[in-house]
């Protein structure tokens, strides 16, 4: 199951992460750039004055007044060197600080300058600033180096701190986004609770105070639901109201046949006769459905404790004449199952036909067991025989046909069962001596 909290988190993470290693880098290129910058400043300066101290007045000879001089272009491997490279002369000037080291300096043309960066002596790391000159009718190359080895140390101390202030940081926004990502994702769970109302039968509809990105799906949701809400009661209320309008229709005729002299009686008319009392036991069967499954919420869940005492009521009226003791027990924690509507049909039916069949008593029990829910209808009336039993339970053999009397109500009992993967059972009960059913659906 894809989480959208967890695609957040992640992709906000590590965006968080490559914007983090930008700013390092960045910063570090930055600070590297900005003091290889002020060093090549300071060297731009001190070669004018060496610049200043050079004097070609001996024609290419030159000489510097070493007066004028920087002190630290004399002591030996000071970090601070310089080179003079003079056209036409092959004895270039160096500074006593290289002492006995060279570097190799490229001859430059006249205003053309560049950037190195060599190793000097014991390994220094310097930055040389390279520059073509004419003085005095004399053209030269002047070389400035400055070692950089500390202030490399330097910005690694800096790129160490920056990078664990950055980890720092990072791991501070990892968990404000932890905070702000929950929050906004916990907007959500009224809607979950709204949908288990709806499915527990709570509420009709869900609440459209939720997220402006989310209304849409919950609007759309409840014209959905109010539309098949309404297609069911309308096919509910259509087809209670087509077997009453057939009622008395069938009525007439079930009389003008009971009219009719025996002796008149053709083939013919025995088999209309049986035809008109089959479709009138199919529309009391309809009737007794509308009036078992009752007014709820189209896709509710079927809650026992609310639901089976309604529908032993019921059925305590639709048989009062009988006088039966109509029992049940139900399993105190018995959670929610099954669709409503179905729930009803399957027990109204089982029940119905066991009143139908039961001399005084008939207990109906609702528990579950290792997650399979098990409904046990039980009647104290002449049961059925061992074969007809067999029958029950033999799979493509209709129900309607195998038992005069449990008609479709049984048949419709084995579709509901066989829709929820679960499995029916016909026993002889050992407490009323009459037929037991267990119906049994996986949770």
């Amino acid at each position: 199951m894809k989480s959208l909290e967890r695609q957040l988190h992640f992709w906000l993470a590590l965006s968080l992460i490559i914007l983090m290693a930008i700013i390092w880098m960045t910063g570090n290129l930055a600070i590297r750039n900005l003091t290889e910058n002020f060093a090549a400043s300071r060297l731009q300066h001190d070669g004018e004055s060496l610049i200043a101290a050079l004097d070609f007045s001996r024609g290419s000879d030159a000489r510097l007044r070493w007066r004028r001089l920087n002190q630290v272009y004399n002591q030996p491997y000071s970090g601070h060197y310089y080179i003079i490279l003079i056209e036409n002369n092959a004895a270039p000037l160096y500074s006593r600080s290289l002492w006995d080291s060279t570097l190799e300096i490229p001859t430059l043309s006249i205003g053309e300058s560049r950037r190195l960066h060599l190793n000097g002596p014991s390994n220094q790391k310097l930055l040389v600033w390279v520059k073509g000159f004419r003085k005095q009718n004399v053209n030269f190359t002047l070389a400035i180096a400055e070692d950089l080895t500390a202030i490399s140390e330097q910005q690694n101390h800096f790129q160490m701190y920056f990078a664990i202030l950055a980890l720092a940081g990072l791991a501070g926004l990892l968990a404000i986004q932890r905070v702000v990502v929950r929050r906004a994702v916990q907007k959500l769970g009224p809607v979950r609770e709204e949908i288990r109302r709806l499915a527990d039968g709570e509420t009709g509809n869900l609440s459209e105070d939720v997220p402006s990105e989310v209304l849409p799906l919950v609007q759309e949701f409840n014209h959905l639901l109010l539309l098949m809400s309404r297609r069911v009661v309308r096919s509910r209320n259509a087809l209670g109201n087509l077997a009453h309008a057939l009622k008395g229709p069938l009525s007439f005729l079930v009389q003008y046949f009971d009219d009719q002299p025996s002796s008149s009686h053709s083939k013919q008319d025995t088999q209309a006769r049986e035809q008109l009392e089959r479709i009138e036991k199919l529309m009391e069967r309809e009737l007794k459905r509308a009036r078992l499954v009752g007014k709820g919420v189209a896709g509710q869940q079927f809650d026992s404790q609310q639901e089976l005492p309604d529908l032993i009521g019921l059925l305590r009226q639709i048989h009062a004449g009988r006088n039966l003791s109509i029992e049940y027990s139900i399993k105190n924690d018995i959670p929610l199952f099954g669709d409503r509507e179905d729930m009803l049909e399957l027990i109204g039916n089982l029940l119905d036909n066991a009143c139908k069949w039961a001399a005084s008593t008939v207990k109906c029990s609702v528990g579950d067991h290792d997650a399979i829910y098990r409904i046990t209808i039980e009647d104290d009336g002449e049961g059925l025989s061992t074969s007809r039993l067999d029958e029950l339970v033999k799979r493509g053999v209709r129900l309607d046909e195998s038992t005069e009397g449990h008609g479709l109500g049984l048949a419709i009992v084995k579709d509901i069962v066989d829709l929820y993967d679960g499995n029916i059972e016909f026993n002889r009960s050992e407490k009323f001596g009459g037929l037991k059913v267990t119906v049994s659906l996986p949770r």
